[in-house]
């Protein structure tokens, strides 16, 4: 493909998270105080985009309190998020959003800052779901500019953690021929022609490309040989690790478990262009790794989109 696939930008604009310096209250002082530094505001776990965009403020424009969560540095400017509690956020409550109300915004130019989005909603999800000492239930501190969270009975250390999650498209055929066929789902609760490409978590025990195997068959019945590592996104909905795979499938009869995907297709190129374009079928956007996957395997851009 002659673009760039959507999740790549996820990898290719990392910013330097300067890890080392979190324990360094001096320097993080100092970039909180110089007036190039800008900063997301996170009520919870949600932003407040404006005209659609995601706003950086300058720290000086910050209301006062909330928790200072450094997220790095990229091109010269340090970057950090301000975790408020959603009684304390300004505005109304109706202008926050969770991260899929701004996915639109991480895209095209967008997509340079898409790394920094993830990982401050990724860490505010954590704090939002991480209340008490999992050991003894006592009270938790925030230390390392908001990435170690410890209790103040027991002292434990708490770290945030990301679930492994596999999503893969599978395909039949020849491949590179006009018979190929990839298969997509649509989830239960999705409206129909609303299609994407099968996910699930990895079990404990498990390794990815058997999670790939066994959530295929589960799902929809067919049965899935060989298996291939694509590419991998961090996915904070809320902290999951979304690993990316192409598999082949060694039957293809489709049954599918009607709890979790409603409806399974196979799909040739041809089908995925003509019904793409006429919106019959419907396909993941913006900077999900489904969306490079597709189209990795179609070998183009697709119209349409959630």
């Amino acid at each position: 493909m002659d673009r760039e696939l959507p999740h790549v930008a996820l990898s290719r604009h990392a910013h330097n998270r300067h890890g080392l310096e979190r324990t360094d209250q001096a320097w993080i002082d100092a970039r909180w105080e110089d007036p190039e530094t800008r900063v997301l505001l996170v009520a919870g776990n949600r932003m407040r985009p404006v005209g659609g965009a995601i706003q950086w403020l300058a720290p000086a424009d910050c209301p006062d309190g909330g928790l200072r969560l450094l997220l790095g540095e990229r091109d010269g400017i340090t970057h950090f998020a301000l975790i408020l509690a959603p009684e304390d956020a300004p505005g109304e409550k109706d202008d926050w959003v969770v991260l899929r109300g701004v996915l639109g915004a991480l895209t095209g130019d967008g997509a340079v800052q898409a790394p920094l989005v993830m990982h401050a909603i990724g860490m505010a999800e954590w704090h939002w779901s991480t209340r008490q000492c999992p050991r003894c239930g006592g009270d938790l501190r925030s230390e390392q500019a908001g990435h170690v969270l410890r209790c103040v009975d027991c002292e434990r250390q708490q770290f945030p953690r990301s679930d492994p999650a596999v999503i893969m498209l599978i395909t039949s055929g020849p491949p590179g021929s006009a018979e190929e066929r990839c298969l997509l789902g649509r989830g239960a609760t999705w409206p129909d022609g609303r299609f994407s490409t099968l996910a699930g978590f990895v079990e404990p025990g498990e390794t990815m490309e058997d999670a790939v195997r066994r959530e295929v068959m589960e799902e929809t019945g067919v049965a899935v040989g060989p298996v291939d590592y694509f590419g991998s996104q961090p996915w904070p909905l809320p902290a999951s690790l979304m690993v990316g795979f192409i598999g082949r499938a060694t039957e293809t009869t489709i049954n599918v478990d009607g709890a979790e995907v409603a409806e399974a297709r196979w799909f040739t190129r041809e089908e995925m262009t003509a019904e793409a374009t006429e919106g019959t079928v419907v396909l993941p956007g913006g900077v999900s790794i489904s969306r490079s996957l597709i189209e990795h395997w179609h070998g183009g851009q697709l119209p349409g989109a959630w």
